[in-house]
């Protein structure tokens, strides 16, 4: 999809279903960034009033992502280009849109990231998820060949949640719309070896990041990263008074990444409007 390579900010919500065997489900309002890396890349002046790489209010930096990997060597976007030649894909040499949560008062947790990389004709051609726990631990799940719209599932190999086993499958979908009225919508369903048991969506409308929006995403957010922290800890608080079975933290998976490829589909790509 082409765009705008210009910074964004969503504003929205994320929202959070689990269907068994204990109900639980939860709407909180959020923001997040959407960055043109390749172009913040050729050019830092471009990320305009955002702290790009260095200490603000409100801020995003490179070393949050990947490996770490600082500006002067390359930076995120150095590591995604490694981890998708890795991988096979060579093609996917046009924008990399990065969506994720700010730094807000320096402080930073990213429970997930998504890397949306484009063909240079900006059709989308990979789409990497970037999965944090509260354990200091990352994994990522590459997804080759998605398509807007269309689901793209990939087996659950990495612990996040005490009250979920690793096992099973995640189902992504990604949508997005460009223009007057722009937004974008991130879902990733979970199905154990019974079914489906967690429904979880990112959604926002898009605007672009300029001084003003920072200041009302501060004004409206004043906690937003302390909070994603304190309300994880709360629902699980939450679910264990419900007593839902608890599993133990097994050993991170021997490999960082996780590559799963769409299967063929005959779904057009949808186009997303909230209600």
């Amino acid at each position: 999809m082409n765009a705008t390579a210009a910074p964004l900010i969503g504003i929205g919500e994320v929202r959070h279903r689990r269907s068994r065997p204990r109900p639980n489900a939860f709407t909180y309002p959020s923001c997040f960034l959407l960055l043109p890396m390749r172009t913040l890349r050729r050019d830092p002046q471009a990320a305009g009033a955002l702290a790009f790489n260095r200490r603000g209010i409100l801020s995003f930096h490179e070393s949050d992502h990947g490996d770490g990997r600082l500006p002067n060597a390359g930076g995120a976007l150095a590591w995604l280009d490694a981890l998708l030649a890795a991988h096979g894909i060579h093609d996917a040499t046009g924008e990399a849109w990065l969506q994720a949560f700010p730094r807000l008062w320096g402080y930073s947790f990213k429970p997930v990231s998504f890397w949306f990389c484009h063909r240079e004709d900006g059709s989308l051609r990979a789409v990497v998820a970037e999965v944090h726990n509260t354990f200091g631990e990352r994994h990522n799940y590459l997804l080759d060949a998605p398509a807007w719209g269309a689901e793209v599932q990939a087996d659950k190999v990495f612990h996040v949640s005490p009250f979920c086993e690793v096992q099973g499958r995640y189902r992504f979908r990604f949508m997005r719309t460009e223009g007057a009225d722009a937004r974008t919508l991130v879902r990733i369903d979970y199905d154990d070896a019974t079914g489906p048991l967690l429904e979880t969506s990112i959604a926002g409308r898009l605007s672009p990041l300029t001084a003003a929006a920072i200041r009302r995403a501060v004004l409206a957010f004043p906690l937003l990263t302390f909070g994603i922290v304190w309300r994880i800890h709360w629902q699980a608080l939450r679910l264990a008074i419900k007593r839902t079975p608890f599993f133990g933290k097994p050993a991170p998976p021997a490999v960082s990444t996780s590559l799963a490829r769409a299967a063929e589909t005959n779904e057009s790509a949808a186009t997303y409007r909230s209600s």
